[in-house]
């Protein structure tokens, strides 16, 4: 499964709260940190609607 690797690039201040709590549940604590998670439809929903808040890449697969 591919993952993603999200980083939180913008305040939620002056933004909706549903909006921080999002923010809340990708499991954001501070500006500028970065989260690993799995690709699915429900993490691609989330940042979708904070895509104005953070920066998404797609974490390469480590091979042995």
């Amino acid at each position: 499964m591919s993952k993603l690797r999200i980083t939180w690039i913008k305040s939620g201040i002056g933004y909706e709260e549903s909006q921080r709590k999002t923010l809340q549940s990708l499991g954001f604590h501070r500006l500028n940190q970065s989260v690993v998670l799995n690709d699915s439809n429900s993490v691609r929903g989330m940042i979708n609607k904070v895509r104005h808040l953070v920066k998404v890449e797609e974490e390469l697969g480590k091979t042995k």
